[in-house]
């Protein structure tokens, strides 16, 4: 039988945090949205009930939602990143941090990806949370799927950091989604190639109008 986790989610109220917030209290976990708006995400923990009406959910500001978790998920966006870590970093502590940020731009060729000094948003947030744990991870499943929780997800999540045991606990998270695998990418520094990937995914589905997500074949 799978752990029963508590997970925080820092923008839990955006498409991608809510999605994750739905598919984890589906999975019985105890899920704490947090927002710097507490009025935010009280409705984001009701959507979740309206769909999952026994659904251990709460909405909190962020430094409660991460007080309370075990695990941590930062899905805000890039232009949001630094600022948001720098501001958390005290209660974040030692925590393991899952790093779903992409640093992205939308432009009028599309979908590129933004430079970042440290080499990705998850180095980035290594290099401000030295204490933390931090997990990259989570990038390709798309959000409106995630909320349909009625119907299975589709694909692989792709997971790479430096602590190995807090590796290996998000591996197991992505696998309580289901019909979802998790698989091992290596060190942290592998997170500007599935950061870069996203980018790919998200052209491709403007191109051809489709929610295409990531699977490995031959493993």
């Amino acid at each position: 039988m799978a752990t029963t986790n508590r997970i925080g989610l820092i923008g839990g109220t955006g498409p991608e945090g809510l999605g994750l917030a739905m598919r984890f209290a589906k999975a019985g976990d105890e899920v704490f949205i947090g927002s710097r708006s507490l009025e935010r995400a009280e409705e984001a923990a009701a959507k979740v009930l309206e769909k999952l009406p026994d659904a251990r959910v709460k909405g909190l500001l962020n430094a409660e939602a991460i007080e309370r978790a075990g695990i941590v998920f930062l899905t805000v966006p890039f232009a949001a990143h630094r600022e948001m870590l720098e501001e958390l970093r005290e209660v974040i502590g030692e925590k393991i941090l899952v790093d779903v940020v992409v640093p992205v731009e939308f432009g009028r060729d599309g979908v590129v990806v933004t430079p970042v000094e440290e080499g990705s948003a998850a180095q980035q947030a290594g290099a401000i949370l030295p204490r933390a744990k931090i997990v990259s991870g989570f990038h390709h499943l798309p959000a409106p799927d995630l909320q349909r929780i009625e119907r299975p997800m589709q694909g692989d999540v792709l997971v790479c950091g430096d602590h190995k045991v807090a590796k290996q606990r998000v591996i197991e998270q992505a696998e309580k989604i289901e019909y979802v695998r998790g698989l091992d990418l290596g060190g942290l520094a592998n997170s500007r190639y599935l950061e870069a990937l996203t980018a790919v995914l998200l052209n491709l589905n403007k191109l051809y109008k489709a929610r295409a997500g990531v699977r490995i074949v031959g493993l």
